[in-house]
């Protein structure tokens, strides 16, 4: 990979809403589950000993207390809520309906063929979320460190690793990022990063590598 940046992606970790299947979003503050912790604490033994120079998370504590141990040992931490998880509007807190999963299908399947200005529950549109994460891609872009832990969401990931990989935002829904779910990407040059890892558990055993979104 030799000196080019490297930056490191993780999902936040298993909270009580993604157990339940209640819907977060950017609404919905929530803290991490037991299995949550336990997650966070797998990743951070198998990655402590990388020269991270840098944390940054979203404005949401699901994020930070994911990377918590890594701040602990004292890296420098940021927070940055152009990477905060989607709003869903009206869904967030809520146990999805027939009504409200139809809706979110229809919105998501529109997205995919380009028609970004859709909707969740009067939520956040998909343009109006690749507008903020590109800002934050070049943000990356312009900062100097090598080695860059950031920690962020579901779909806000699914977008965010979409335009990084140089993909039109509407190709989002052929990924998918489970709870520690890893990506690391080499920058080759500004805004064009090649990913090499992709959504990788195994640093999570068996018991609590669960599925949940």
């Amino acid at each position: 990979m030799g000196n080019r940046k490297l930056i490191y992606i993780v999902r936040h970790g298993e909270t009580d809403y993604n157990l339940r299947g209640i819907v977060q979003g950017s609404g919905v503050d929530s803290s991490l589950n037991e299995t949550g912790i336990l997650q966070a604490g797998h990743f951070y033994e198998q990655y402590r000993h990388e020269p991270f120079e840098v944390v940054i998370t979203s404005g949401l504590k699901r994020t930070w207390e994911t990377v918590g141990p890594f701040i602990e040992a004292g890296l420098p931490w940021e927070k940055h809520e152009t990477i905060n998880e989607m709003s869903w509007g009206s869904h967030e807190g809520q146990l999805g309906t027939p009504e409200s999963i139809a809706e979110y299908r229809a919105v998501k399947d529109g997205w995919g063929e380009g028609q970004l200005d859709g909707r969740i529950g009067g939520g956040e549109s998909a343009r109006e979320l690749g507008e903020r994460l590109e800002r934050f891609i070049r943000h990356l872009d312009e900062r100097r460190e090598s080695r860059i832990l950031v920690c962020s969401h579901g779909r806000a990931m699914c977008g965010l690793v979409t335009l990084m990989m140089g993909r039109p935002l509407h190709r989002m829904n052929e990924l998918q990022h489970n709870n520690l779910g890893l990506w690391v990407a080499e920058q080759q040059q500004p805004g064009q990063y090649e990913f090499h890892l992709q959504n990788d558990r195994s640093h999570i055993p068996g018991p609590l590598n669960v599925e949940r979104w």
